[in-house]
């Protein structure tokens, strides 16, 4: 049996793949890519079908971030002109939200840079969730917000909150080359609150930021292992006035092998193509999407996505369709240069959705 082979009948079981099969999928050649796209697609529609779900970003407070996260452009000293405003009140994400749904979004993430929340931020989200809650009962929330302290995750919970998002970026060997002003240790402790909270975890990684095929692998299994429910999977957008402006390593092939990688060690998760896959697989987005089962609808934190209706375009002409609200996303056992945002929630100008 070769390597697809193998890691496609070790995906319909669940079963974990070897490091050396993982690292064997980042070293195929461009020959074949087709056949790895093929095979990752194999896994995909085995637990997700054709199904696609669509996720919809709101910035609740943008910049000015006491983190040097070094791919962040709200980072400590960032000279990325982005837009740079406090928290939004309830009303105002509530309505920002409303784009993203009438887009077919079935979850909104509420996203606010920053450490951590203090216990005032967390009231603060609270009374925004529930405002979201109460223009769209049916709609998924999710919360991302830094490193959590004890007690507020269950605070988030009660508030209607029903997924946390704390990305791992990167293996635990490599991160202090991308920030110092906290650890991988206390990401991984986030997902772990988050969790024994009762949210479903969302978290994932980067790639692009100068890491080795092994710190993929690792941060990948890193990530089997906290078993989240949902896995990101971002390309670094270099925004100028960061530390890593300038950095151009991916190619469109290089990403589809990173997704299908993800997908192989993460069979039945959500895999969610997340920032930068406008930027850095271009005109082969439709071959991703059968890899991941997931996207972001529109613009992301301080950068503008592919309008909506072209990503609702993508997924039908490939052969797609959107998932439904009254749909389970999870299978019945899991329970160029980057355009700065300009638009959408802290803007008078309406969302890119």
């Amino acid at each position: 049996m070769d390597l697809l082979d193998r890691l496609v009948d070790k995906g319909l079981r669940r079963a974990r793949p070897t490091r050396e099969e993982a690292l064997a999928v980042l070293a195929t050649s461009d020959d074949e890519l087709l056949d790895v796209v093929a095979a990752a697609g194999r896994v995909r529609r085995h637990w997700f079908g054709r199904r696609v779900k669509l996720n919809y970003l709101v910035n609740l407070k943008s910049g000015r971030c006491p983190e040097d996260c070094f791919y962040c452009s709200q980072r400590l000293g960032s000279k990325a002109e982005v837009l740079k405003y406090t928290w939004l009140k309830p009303e105002e994400a509530a309505e920002a939200a409303s784009a993203g749904v009438a887009g077919g979004a079935k979850r909104v993430c509420l996203v606010a840079s920053g450490r951590g929340p203090t216990d005032r931020d967390v009231d603060r989200v609270s009374k925004t969730i529930e405002a979201v809650r109460e223009r769209h009962p049916e709609v998924e929330v999710c919360a991302c917000l830094g490193l959590l302290s004890e007690g507020q995750a269950g605070r988030l919970r009660a508030a209607g909150a029903d997924a946390y998002n704390h990305n791992l970026n990167t293996s635990e060997a490599t991160y202090g080359d991308i920030c110092t002003t906290h650890g991988y240790e206390d990401r991984v402790a986030t997902v772990r609150e988050a969790r024994s909270a009762g949210l479903s975890a969302c978290s994932g990684l980067i790639a692009g930021m100068g890491e080795s095929d092994e710190d993929l692998v690792d941060v990948v299994f890193a990530l089997r292992d906290l078993d989240p429910d949902s896995v990101p999977v971002n390309f670094l957008m270099p925004f100028e006035g960061t530390p890593l402006a300038g950095t151009w390593e991916l190619t469109p092939a290089r990403a589809l092998r990173v997704l299908a990688m993800t997908r192989f060690v993460c069979p039945d998760v959500e895999v969610r193509l997340a920032g930068g896959r406008e930027t850095h697989l271009r005109s082969l987005q439709p071959l991703a999407l059968h890899i991941v089962n997931s996207i972001f609808l529109g613009d992301y934190l301080t950068s503008e996505g592919q309008a909506g209706r072209e990503d609702l375009a993508m997924i039908a002409d490939a052969g797609f369709e959107v998932e439904g609200a009254d749909s389970d996303t999870l299978p019945a056992h899991r329970d160029g240069l980057v355009t700065v945002r300009r638009r959408g929630a802290g803007t008078d100008l309406p969302p890119n959705a």
